[in-house]
Parts: structure tokens; sequence; C-alpha cells
């Protein structure tokens, strides 16, 4: 019994994240006495948790590799601004290329410094996200951007998070779509395998002839990419943005990706379980509201999820290796 423990902690390690998703949202539901799983409730966390999980699982790609990146929360701002900026003058179409590339330049700026420099992932991008909350905050000069009514008319907008498909919100079709794609990504292709083997000993797979520096900022550019679509998404769906907006994201991202069985160490990712990190992390957040608690402990809630998630992390590796 032991021994099929630890194979299956070895080969689903998000399988805990699932189970307790599921008891988690049990225990909710009783204590709300139906409230966290009222349609309207559903609906508004399938929005919440699709925007989060698209940031978390390019989080996930680079923890897949062993690195780290924290600017995430505040590439969705800028790429939120950014979109709701350019859309009144150039339309939705041209502020949803231009909010994208937003996020895939500030993507390629860290990995350019973290793969090509060498530097510290986890410096260089906590370097970036002050740089551009900075420059969130000094454009907006405290005011918001919003989506103008004519704006809302626009079928890209309304594809980006403004709208829906049978009442299912356009956020959560995203959602599936990049999971598949990304699925695909690192379990049906080479690429996808050399992002594992750079995660579990880059000086080998650099040794067996693969381009670790080529893998590291590729997966920070698609990093920026993703945190970039899913502050568009954000913005669309609540139709305003702020300097403010994206912040601590970045904390919820990281903390979803490990919860999902992404080991920090990296060479592991598991993006159903980021999913359900995401979905757990939401589901929390919901809770706490419908009980009226506030906001900000939310925020100590994910810290202690995300220091616990670690340890958890490190203990079931090791009881996994164990014979």
């Amino acid at each position: 019994m032991r021994q099929l423990i630890r194979d299956t902690a070895r080969r689903y390690p998000e399988g805990i994240t699932i189970a307790l998703v599921i008891l988690v949202s049990l225990a909710f539901a009783i204590i709300t006495q139906g409230g966290w799983v009222s349609t309207g409730n559903l609906q508004s966390l399938s929005q919440v948790t699709a925007v989060l999980a698209i940031m978390a699982f390019g989080e996930a790609l680079v923890i897949g590799t062993g690195q780290i990146d924290i600017s995430v929360g505040s590439v969705s701002g800028i790429a939120a601004l950014t979109f709701l900026g350019f859309a009144p003058v150039a339309g939705s179409a041209m502020a949803l290329l231009a909010a994208v590339l937003a996020g895939v330049l500030i993507g390629a700026l860290n990995g350019f410094f973290v793969a090509i420099l060498g530097l510290s992932s986890l410096l260089v991008t906590l370097g970036t996200l002050f740089l551009f909350q900075g420059i969130g905050y000094a454009v907006t000069s405290g005011f918001s951007f919003t989506a103008t009514d004519t704006v809302r008319q626009e079928f890209i907008y309304n594809a980006v998070g403004g709208g829906g498909i049978a009442g299912i919100n356009a956020a959560a079709i995203w959602a599936l779509v990049v999971l598949i794609a990304v699925q695909l990504l690192v379990f049906e292709t080479p690429i996808g395998n050399r992002i594992l083997a750079v995660g579990g000993d880059s000086g080998s797979s650099f040794s067996r002839g693969v381009n670790v520096i080529g893998i590291k900022f590729g997966v920070f550019i698609l990093s920026g990419m993703l945190a970039a679509l899913s502050g568009i998404l954000d913005a669309a769906f609540i139709g305003y943005a702020d300097g403010s907006f994206g912040a601590t994201m970045e904390l919820s991202a990281i903390a979803a990706a490990v919860l999902g069985g992404c080991h920090l160490t990296g060479g592991r990712i598991s993006f159903i379980g980021t999913l359900f990190g995401a979905f757990m992390l939401r589901g929390i957040q919901s809770f706490l509201i419908i009980l009226a608690v506030q906001p900000q402990w939310y925020v100590l809630v994910v810290g202690f999820i995300v220091v616990l998630a670690s340890v958890a992390d490190r203990a079931l590796m090791r009881f996994a290796l164990r014979r």
C-alpha cells in the first residue's frame, strides 16, 4: 500500500489538490447553506478562476524550467491598461494586438536578463514587477481607463471577455483553449520534453544538445503573453482598469501552480492541477466574500498557502522518491 501511494504521488502530484478541492467545495457549500454553489456564485467563480488559471499556466511553464516569474501581475495590469486605453481610438482588434504585444515584449525583457545574461529570475522579475507597476500608476495618475459604450458593442471586445456562449463566459472558453494548447505543447511535442529536461537538470540538458537559453527565453515570452491575455480578459469583463490592476495576482498564480503539482525546483508541470489550484484559491476568496470577511485576509491566506504548499511539495517529493 505504501508503495502504491508513493507511485501515485510520483506520477500524479496534482491528485492531492483535486481531492482537496472536492472536500473544500463540499465544506464551503455546507457552511454557506448552499450559497457558495448558487448559480450566480459559480458563474462568478468560473470567470475569476479562468483569468487566474491562464496566468498560472504561463507561470507553470516558467516554474517547469526551474525559474520563477513574479512580474506576471504587473504584466496583466499593463496589458489591461493598453487594451482599454487603445480600444476607444484604435478599435478592440488593434488594442488586443497591442496589449498582447506588450506582454510578449515584457516577457522577452525578462527572458533576456534571465536566459541570456544569466541573472536571477527572482531578482529580475521582482524588478520588472515594480517597474511596470510604477508605469501603470504613472500613466493612470490615480484615474482608471474605462471601456466606452461603443467599444463594448464590438465583436472582439465581447470575444475576449465581454460576452460568452450558451451561458459560459468568454474567459472560461479562453482558459479551456489555452489549457489544451499548453497541454499539447508540453506533453506532445519535443519542445515540451526540452522544457522539462531543462527544469530537471539544465547542465545535463545542455550537454545533450538542448538549447537551454532558447527554452528559458521562450517560456518567459509565453508567460508574458498569457499574463497579458489574463489581464485583457479581466479588464474586458469588468470594463475598467486602474494603476493597481493585477496587483498581488503573481502570488496567486505561483500558489495555483505549486498547489497543482508543479515542482518549484523544476522538471514537473501539471496544467490540470494548476487549473484546480486556481479554482481552489478563487473558491476560498469567494467563500470569504460570502462570509463578509475583509478582503485583505485573502492575501494572508494565499501567502500561508504558498508557504504550506512549498513545504508539502518538498515533503511529497521526498516521500515519492523513497524506496
